[in-house]
Order: structure tokens, then sequence, then C-alpha cells
């Protein structure tokens, strides 16, 4: 207990680090979803077969090497065109930037199939009948399509966002010092490596639980009224 009172302050600055990086690189993936599920379903060919690359490249990439190669590649790759250009100077890409990218890139593949299949779940005759009372393509999305969107979608964001949280162990890798990196430099001090990664394990899953049941009762909120599938 000596040791992990000792080491609190550098564990919670850890926590802190996941959990800012969770949420950045959910609002990343959230967006990159919400475009890749739009272009998909786009009458642009173009769009479809960029939507098309984008989520079959990036879900066929182990996340790991992914990180890696921006990391490390990312880095060589910016200083080259830094050089040739002579617009900047060295630049050394930021671990936590790194991660919301990677972590955000990875998922948004993963919600824009959420997001589609979430849009195509809705009743077509709900949007005719929207059209046919003259409302505007802003009204019908904010009355119609996007309250039934977030019902349709929340199981799947709920499933995504709950590997986000723990594809964010990975960035350690890259020296960001979140919990995982500190947990394991704190285990390796006290030579009680074990005691430091259950306290890491302990953080994950009360994130998981915490967001479980959020989201569980935001699920709730969005199917009010709907018993089965059908509505009341």
């Amino acid at each position: 207990m000596d040791n992990i009172v000792a080491y609190s302050p550098f564990l919670l600055k850890g926590v802190g680090v996941t959990i800012g990086l969770s949420l950045c690189s959910i609002m990343v993936a959230v967006l990159l979803g919400l475009a890749g599920a739009a272009a998909s379903m786009s009458g642009n060919v173009l769009a479809k077969r960029a939507a098309s690359f984008y989520t079959t490249v990036v879900r066929g990439i182990p996340d790991l090497v992914f990180m890696l190669l921006l990391y490390n590649f990312g880095q060589v790759a910016l200083n080259s065109l830094g050089a040739v250009t002579g617009l900047w100077k060295f630049v050394e890409l930021n671990q936590f930037i790194t991660g919301v990218i990677v972590i955000g890139v990875i998922f948004g593949a993963y919600m824009s199939e959420t997001f589609r299949g979430a849009y195509m779940a809705i009743p077509r005759g709900m949007i005719e009948a929207g059209i046919s009372f003259g409302m505007k393509r802003g009204l019908l999305f904010r009355r119609i399509i996007w309250p039934q969107l977030i019902r349709y979608a929340l199981p799947g964001f709920t499933n995504n966002w709950l590997g986000l949280m723990k594809t964010t162990a990975l960035v350690s890798v890259v020296g960001l010092e979140d919990i995982i990196h500190n947990g394991y430099a704190a285990g390796r001090a006290t030579r009680e490596p074990f005691t430091f990664m259950m306290i890491a394990l302990v953080v994950y899953l009360l994130m998981t639980i915490i967001s479980d049941i959020g989201l569980r009762a935001l699920q709730q909120h969005y199917t009010r009224g709907v018993v089965r599938g059908v509505l009341r």
C-alpha cells in the first residue's frame, strides 16, 4: 500500500491521459464515421469508392502496426516534405496527437458501418412522410432521421466505444504516459509489476462499467415508446 500511495499522483496522471485520449479519439471517430456513412450512401461513385476503400483498408490493418507506421514513418515523411518545400524545420510528432489520429481513424471506419446500418434501418415511409409534409432537409434530419439514427446506432456505438477505450492501451508503445505506461513504470521501479498492472486493469474495468451504464441509460431514453421493435 505504501508504494501505491507514493505512486498515486503518477497513476492518476496516467488515468487522466487515458480518459482524454479516449474522448478525443471518439470525437474524431464519430466525425469520420458520419462522413464515411454519408459518402457510402451518396450518389457520387467516387465518394462511394473512397468510403469503401477507407473502411476496407483501415479495418484490415492491425491497430499496433498502423500506430507504429504513423508515428515512425509519418514523422519521417513530414520532415522530408518540410526539407523539400522549406515550409518548416524539424517536426516531432506528439504521442497524444498520434494516438488520437490513429485510434480515431481506425474506429472511424467501424463507426462508418455502424451509422450506415443505422440509417438503412430507418423506415423509408417515415422519411417520405416528412417530405410529403413539406419538411426541408435540415428539419427532416433533426426531427425524423437523427433521433432514429441514434437509436439504431447506439448498440454498435457502445461496442465501438468500449473497444476504443481498450485500444488506447496501445499508445503506451510510443511513449505516451497513459495508465499502462505509468503503471508499468511504477511496477518496474517498485518490483511489483503485478500490483500496478492490476490497478490498470481495475481502471479500465471501471471505465467500461461506467460507460456501459451511461450508454444503456441513453439507449433507454431513445427507445421510449418502443417495445420489441413495435411502436406503442
